[in-house]
């Protein structure tokens, strides 16, 4: 409360322009940062977001890593990314990114900046517009979950309601536009929309049957997938596995779920190219349980058998599926809820062979491979404690397959390359640790000098670079194709001009003596690029080649 002249003032009843009110429902909404770059049509919002200090705004240089951040402080979080753009050149650079967010259940807001109301009724062609003015609000249309456009301040505080309760009862990004004459339009703050109600009758109905179906099976498994960690659930299933008394697994998505809790977890199902008890224990299961997990092919499509998804119970996007039949409008929060209930006192505990990582690296003059970099990994963390892990697609992913259970971001079903490294800042941002970033020389190329960046903003991920001057899992599917060879580009030399330490490392040795030189060093961004040979790749990477092929040919 402010005093003036002996009057008691709430700051909450100054009047509010409008994106001082989308800024401050952002903020009571979870949101904890902005990431974005700014444009003509957003300048004035910036501006706003600048002066007023409602949320921190963290400037990048690309669109695309402008969204792979923003996705990266939603999961992070368990809670609203914001990611701001210009009209046009910004927001249509950033379509990759917000897909994949859709595609992997991350609650992102994209705020747009657009052209005025009256600059829209000009009759002239505006510059970043494309087919037409709306062509940009259709395309966000095919990858959100709702949108709204800011165009009148009396209707502005519903649209905001509800655009961003969708983003979190849906976990999935939204689109907000705002023209840039509507920016400083005074406007009434918005009230959050209470949850919609849940049917607790069919939900009572649908506990019953989950519970019928694992307590009369021989060998049913939990396994846990995104939704998990996107609604805030891992304390409590993590209680409701020792409940029931069930082995625990995570899905190739889900990885680096619970961790910290004290979860009965097996580890992660990779079918064909993960531990084979694993894969018996899921494969082989009369009730399979699966909370928040999608079924996508990166998650079931190398399984060593086909799993009949009619025996599994699914809890996934608002419904539960249990063989033929399912119960609509059940959030996953609600059904975790009443299985606590339902379920009770704890179950004996039960024995789960824990997951194995490969440690005590031998530091040689061999060369560098992607089995002795998760080692390396594992090593560090044993002696200075874990780190979070953002990881780019390729084997950067099935390398963090083999590093001990630790935070992990990574685009595991939309496999997008480039995710890596700003995904690694805004995992900093969001949580103020120092993250681990796994990136490929490929990905590095697209993305990789968001880096930059990190001087502004006081941050200094580990960045280790895993160079084989080649896009090699695909070449893994097509090794005739010579358009999979990169060049070298000596990426550790780049490091200083862009504000970090850069070191190339061809050998175990030295491997290990820059991971210890770069957790020693605080205050900018350590670049390890480790030289791999061409051809060669993690164990779990070449099984799951290996796997696809397989299941390839028999189909």
């Amino acid at each position: 409360m402010a005093c003036i002249l002996g009057l008691s003032i709430n700051p909450r009843n100054t009047a509010m322009n409008l994106s001082q009110v989308l800024l401050t429902a952002l903020r009571d909404h979870g949101a904890r940062e902005v990431f974005g770059i700014p444009g003509d049509f957003a300048l004035p919002f910036f501006k706003v977001m600048e002066e007023s200090r409602i949320l921190p705004l963290h400037t990048l240089s690309h669109e695309p890593g402008v969204g792979f951040a923003a996705d990266a402080a939603a999961r992070f979080h368990s809670g609203l990314g914001v990611a701001a753009v210009t009209y046009g050149a910004g927001a249509l650079n950033m379509v990759n990114p917000i897909a994949g967010a859709y595609a992997e259940k991350s609650p992102v807001v994209v705020i747009s900046g657009a052209p005025g109301k009256g600059e829209a009724v000009s009759g002239l062609l505006l510059h970043h517009q494309a087919k037409t003015l709306d062509s940009q609000f259709a395309i966000y249309r095919e990858i959100t979950c709702d949108q709204a456009r800011l165009d009148d301040a009396r209707t502005a505080p519903a649209e905001i309601a509800r655009v961003l309760a969708s983003c979190l009862r849906e976990s999935r990004p939204v689109y907000i536009e705002l023209p840039r004459d509507m920016v400083t339009v005074p406007c009434e703050p918005v009230s959050a929309l209470a949850p919609p109600a849940v049917d607790h009758d069919a939900l009572a109905a649908c506990v019953d049957e989950i519970v019928a179906r694992i307590r009369a099976a021989s060998s049913p498994v939990l396994m846990v997938g995104v939704e998990v960690r996107r609604f805030g659930l891992e304390e409590k299933v993590a209680e409701l596995a020792r409940r029931l008394g069930v082995p625990v697994v995570t899905s190739i998505l889900g990885r680096g779920l619970l961790t910290g809790t004290d979860a009965p977890l097996a580890g992660t199902y990779l079918g064909v190219a993960g531990r084979a008890e694993i894969t018996d224990l899921v494969e082989h299961s009369d009730a399979l349980l699966l909370l928040g997990v999608i079924i996508s092919d990166t998650n079931f499509g190398v399984s060593s058998r086909q799993i009949d998804m009619r025996k599994t119970i699914q809890a996934l996007d608002h419904r539960v599926t249990l063989g033929y039949h399912t119960y609509n409008d059940i959030p996953l929060g609600a059904i975790v809820d009443a299985l606590l209930e339902r379920v009770g006192e704890h179950a004996p505990a039960i024995e789960v062979s824990a997951p194995v990582y490969p440690r005590g690296l031998t530091a040689d003059d061999g060369p560098i491979t992607p089995n002795d970099i998760a080692m390396a990994v594992n090593d560090l963390m044993d002696a200075h404690g874990r780190m979070p892990i953002a990881a780019d697609m390729g084997d950067c992913l099935f390398t963090a397959m083999d590093i001990a259970q630790t935070e992990l971001v990574a685009p595991g079903y939309y496999a997008t390359m480039g995710f890596g490294v700003p995904a690694g800042l805004g995992l900093q941002a969001a949580s103020g640790q120092r993250p681990l970033i796994l990136v490929g020389d490929g990905a590095f190329q697209m993305t990789g000098w968001e880096l930059g960046n990190c001087r502004r903003f006081g941050w200094d991920p580990i960045v280790i670079l895993l160079n084989n001057a080649s896009w090699e899992m695909l070449r893994t599917f097509q090794p005739e194709s010579d358009f999979n060879n990169l060049d070298d580009w000596g990426f550790a030399s780049m490091a200083k001009g862009l504000g970090g330490d850069g070191v190339r490392v061809s050998t175990r040795a030295e491997l290990k003596t820059a991971l210890e030189r770069a957790v020693a060093t605080r205050g900018k961004f350590q670049l390890i690029e480790a030289m791999v040979p061409r051809g060669v790749l993690s164990d779990t990477l070449s099984r799951f080649v290996a796997g696809v092929k397989r299941l390839s040919q028999r189909s």
